[in-house]
């Protein structure tokens, strides 16, 4: 019995020494007991966290940019381009063209740059494919002041009956079809007509834009009568058309895909360029550019949609002016209201018409009669009237319809120009038929279209090259004394009215001693 307790004394005595903490002296570790883990081992080598405690850090989600809040606007059209691209040799050969001429892109997105922006919002606004942007560039190249050889008119090319007929006004003073955001809602108007006729099918209603809805509905009863596919790509349509929207698809896939296919289109700054303000009056284009501290230009570059020095006398006056000019624009345009217009003091003189004065000084018979209170055009010699008038000279309003179809008129075409005017009964088709030329390059060079119509005093220039053996040369002749355009003509064998075209001579009563005329001459007809 003492021998059992004594082994239960000993086994708990040893039990207690196990349990007591190491004495702070005793650092060396009994040669028979394992190692102790270091301190350092256990920094380096952190235990494993629990799941739960991995769960509950949060990961970096990468904030995703927006169409709307890209820096370039093509990126925020293309983007947003939906459409597929199908794999059609038409298709391929507009995106082979796009891509061989880089050039184009460069000049479109040049010309777009006022303007993208504005039409992009709308047709965001809408819920429009965006698509629809790009179809400016098929249309007229993004040229606000494109006209086509079937009377097509502005970024949109509406002609004339069916500009009229989505509320696109066009008078002497104003052409709506060139207005960009009149013309830009008229055209996502009848886009949209045009897409609910053809049940929302896309294509179609993007070739009837081109060539008509009767047409496409046409080409597609067709091919329904002939047990035949409906798809745009099925039909028989006019060769216009069927390459209409396949240069908008080709156009689409390579805005989306720049990178891939290589092309770097110039950026175009996501953001308003311009912005739209109405002075409530009319105003001349020139001080209008002076509110707002930019050139006459410029304004009218924006503007394209005004023919004339001013604004409309009974409106629109909307002007697109840049975003940094509208505070100025506003202040200069409240501490001068009423003065945006020049009026001339005139004093009537025997023999003058409201007509022909309304001609001399480049606007109407109606604003000179309301500008004077007349309720007919009958004047009187010796009274005075009002006639509002532009503050610079015509030259100085280089885009009015008069200047470009000056410049237009100006550009060599030919060895020698000449000029016609129209007189009653003449077509397009008789002058050219008379002067030996297509009847497309005569009105091509007036600024015309084949199918228009031309009026009574109208002149037109002719371009011609040396045929049936004549021999034309360009004859400087310095006037003498008792000369006269008639009789210049006469010894060189030229018509007089061509005289005057050559040398701008319109505005000159007569000739001075000294002067130099320029003269196209057959020198086989003369002998001087």
């Amino acid at each position: 019995m003492r021998l059992k307790y004594s082994w239960v004394l000993a086994f708990m005595l040893a039990g207690c020494q196990l349990n007591q903490p190491p004495s702070s002296t005793d650092t060396t570790p009994e040669t028979n007991q394992p190692p102790e883990k270091s301190t350092v081992s256990e920094v380096v080598k952190p235990s494993k966290p629990e799941p739960s405690k991995v769960a509950e850090q949060p990961i970096p989600v990468p904030k995703v940019i927006t169409p709307q809040e890209q820096d370039d606007v093509w990126q925020r059209i293309a983007m947003q381009l939906e459409m597929s691209i199908p794999k059609h040799k038409k298709v391929d050969y507009y995106r082979t063209w796009y891509l061989k001429h880089p050039g184009h892109l460069k000049t479109v997105s040049e010309r777009a740059k006022p303007f993208l922006y504005l039409i992009t919002e709308r047709i965001e606004a809408r819920g429009l494919p965006l698509e629809l942007a790009l179809l400016p560039i098929v249309e007229s190249s993004f040229d606000p002041f494109a006209y086509s050889h079937g009377s097509a008119s502005g970024l949109w090319q509406f002609v004339s009956a069916t500009g009229k007929m989505y509320g696109l006004d066009q008078s002497y003073w104003y052409d709506g079809r060139r207005d960009v955001l009149a013309a830009t809602d008229a055209a996502l108007d009848f886009l949209t007509d045009l897409n609910e006729r053809f049940d929302g099918n896309w294509h179609h209603a993007i070739a009837a834009y081109n060539s008509g809805g009767g047409r496409v509905s046409s080409a597609i009863r067709k091919n329904r009568k002939a047990g035949k596919a409906i798809d745009f790509f099925s039909l028989d349509l006019p060769k216009e058309t069927s390459s209409y929207v396949p240069k908008l698809l080709a156009l689409a896939d390579i805005v989306k895909n720049q990178k891939k296919y290589g092309i770097d289109i110039p950026l175009i700054a996501n953001e308003p360029v311009l912005v739209s303000v109405d002075p409530k009056e009319q105003l001349d284009l020139a001080i209008a550019a002076q509110y707002a501290g930019i050139e006459t230009k410029t304004l009218q570059g924006y503007n394209p949609a005004y023919n004339q020095w001013s604004t409309a006398p009974e409106g629109p006056h909307q002007l697109l002016i840049p975003v940094e000019s509208q505070a100025r624009f506003m202040t200069e345009l409240e501490a001068n209201r009423g003065k945006g217009v020049k009026l001339v003091r005139y004093k009537v003189k025997s023999g003058d018409a409201i007509s022909l004065l309304a001609k001399r000084f480049n606007t109407t018979s109606e604003l000179i009669r309301k500008a004077n209170g007349l309720s007919n055009n009958t004047i009187q010699a010796g009274k005075y009237l009002l006639i509002p008038n532009s503050v610079q000279s015509d030259s100085d309003y280089a885009l009015t319809a008069n200047n470009r179809l000056e410049k237009t008129q100006t550009q060599a075409r030919g060895e020698i120009k000449l000029s016609h005017v129209v007189k009653s009964g003449d077509s397009l088709w008789s002058i050219a038929k008379a002067n030996k030329v297509s009847h497309q390059s005569l009105a091509k060079w007036n600024g015309m279209g084949p199918k228009d119509t031309l009026r009574i005093g109208q002149k037109l220039v002719i371009w011609k090259k040396s045929t049936d053996g004549a021999v034309i040369r360009t004859v400087f002749y310095k006037v003498r004394s008792g000369d006269t355009i008639s009789h210049i003509a006469s010894k060189f064998k030229v018509k007089g009215n061509d005289i005057v075209q050559w040398n701008s001579l319109h505005n000159q009563k007569y000739l001075k001693p000294g002067q130099q005329l320029k003269l196209y001459v057959d020198v086989t007809k003369v002998s001087v």
